[in-house]
């Protein structure tokens, strides 16, 4: 589950390197590894190998011997001189026996596949000149390309294009993953990526700390509430979700029915007199309660069985909203859409009241993001979306979900997971509001806020792609009924 920036897996490395595994033989594994991929097609294949004037360069020196040893017909050509190569990358050229020719001048024509050994995870600058050219042209020839350790222009940190990138069709990393390898449009460039074990020892990663993962039940499993045989309602929680007016009282709906099926023992909806019946009319195990204003809200929470509240659906952007929100002080919150609006240019205020619970998830897109932090540099102008969810999270002391095809969610401490499971086809009107209620119906129950939102997350996923193409968000709620049959299966829990 760990994710390594570039600067984590050079330390890495170096431990590996200082525990007396050589830099030589990390090479020869890694470019052994690149191999062994682009060796899975017919022996015919001609491959081109384009190699860098650094590290990543040596691994396609690696490759290319490798691949010439097995019979395959390897042109391979460099950016720039091999006087200027050094190090453990020399030395591989200097094993390879073939010629080198320079890159700009490799017939990407006739190759069939092209191995992409330009630049790795570590690039730091924006690539011009003879190097942007080069990525140009192989973009522009349309061949299938295998990426050594990251399409050559994506930043491994953000995930960013830095001047122009290599679109591969799958890529090759160590030990790791890298942020760019998640993040968009990292992600996209990546194609699938394999992940090859070059002999470092798992016990480097006590010594390096990472704080970033693949969002996977592996993250989160420990923390997830299952059902016990002797166990009720009343012990799992009772969730308020505030709605709007009659005519957004659908938001609010899909995230009470999705906090309930999320496992919430008993689900209240508050919501204004118009909307009464519509909700009354369209929940049937879902209660329905009076709390149009903010006095309402009040007396409802003055029952200290409400643990955990939902606002944000629908609710409607201003002074009233806020003022529900600040009656629910010292609950597990969920706080989305208008509720974060509602804070527009204020995080610190939003702050001071999540200060007085114990959890608070926020689940803002890009849009709300900008508009809750804005005039917050610190927050909206770092590239990195990681970096950015974490400031957040360190700002107003919640757990952010930073959603999108790529969503981020980041812990006050400094933890962080990215997700990595979500089908093109959740992206749906709807869709963040059954998140908002799955979030709150696992805070109901009790389950710590950061692995709380990394399950909802990872759910969602999930449950979109048991529903598949052409879902509505009304058909994630049913879709998480055999994703949480599976989960429980998995823990022994459905005998």
């Amino acid at each position: 589950m760990d994710i390594l920036t570039p600067r984590q897996m050079q330390r890495a490395d170096a431990l590996a390197i200082a525990g007396g595994t050589s830099g030589l033989a990390l090479m020869e594994r890694a470019g052994t590894a690149v191999a062994d991929v682009a060796a899975r097609r017919p022996l015919a294949t001609r491959i081109a190998v384009l190699c860098g004037p650094g590290n990543n360069g040596g691994d396609g020196f690696v490759a290319a011997r490798v691949l010439t040893q097995r019979g395959y017909r390897v042109a391979l050509g460099l950016l720039g001189s091999p006087d200027a190569l050094r190090g453990d990358a020399a030395a591989m050229a200097e094993r390879w026996r073939g010629e080198v020719i320079p890159a700009a001048r490799v017939d990407l024509a006739s190759a069939d596949v092209v191995i992409d050994a330009l630049f790795g995870a570590g690039l730091a600058r924006d690539l011009d000149g003879e190097a942007a050219a080069l990525v140009a042209a192989l973009n522009a020839a349309r061949k299938p390309v295998l990426a050594v350790d990251l399409p050559s222009g994506i930043d491994g940190t953000s995930g960013q294009v830095r001047g122009v990138a290599v679109r591969a069709e799958e890529t090759v990393t160590f030990f790791r993953r890298k942020p760019g390898h998640l993040l968009l449009p990292g992600r996209i460039h990546s194609g699938r990526v394999r992940v090859a074990d070059i002999g470092i020892p798992e016990a480097v990663l006590g010594d390096i700390d990472a704080r970033t993962f693949v969002d996977e039940p592996e993250l989160w499993r420990d923390a997830f509430p299952i059902p016990r045989i002797d166990g009720h309602k009343y012990e799992r929680g009772h969730a308020l979700v505030v709605s709007g007016w009659l005519e957004t009282s659908g938001a609010a709906r899909l995230a009470a029915r999705a906090c309930l099926r999320a496992g919430a023992g008993l689900v209240t909806v508050a919501c204004p007199p118009d909307a009464l019946p519509v909700h009354a009319a369209n929940l049937s195990a879902i209660m329905v309660r009076r709390g149009g204003e903010a006095g309402e809200i009040a007396r409802l929470l003055e029952d200290s069985r409400f643990n955990a509240l939902v606002i944000g659906p629908g609710a409607g952007v201003g002074k009233e909203t806020r003022a529900k929100l600040q009656c629910a002080a010292g609950r597990r919150l969920v706080i989305d859409a208008d509720a974060l609006t509602s804070y527009a240019g204020e995080p610190e205020a939003l702050a001071q009241l999540i200060a007085l619970g114990d959890a608070a998830i926020l689940t803002p897109h890009d849009g709300e993001f900008s508009r809750l932090f804005r005039g917050k540099a610190e927050v909206i102008q770092p590239p990195s979306k990681l970096d950015r969810a974490r400031a957040a999270a360190r700002l107003t002391g919640g757990v952010i979900v930073l959603k999108g095809a790529d969503s981020v969610i980041a812990s006050p401490d400094g933890r962080a997971a990215i997700a990595a499971n979500a089908p093109p086809w959740l992206a749906t009107a709807g869709a963040g509001d059954v998140l908002s209620g799955i979030c709150g119906g696992l805070l109901a129950q009790s389950m710590p806020a950061f692995e709380a939102a990394c399950a909802a997350v990872w759910l969602h996923g999930a449950a979109a792609r048991e529903a598949g193409p052409g879902l509505v968000a009304d058909d994630l709620v049913e879709a998480l009924r055999p994703v949480y049959r599976r989960i429980y299966e998995e823990r022994g829990a459905t005998e």
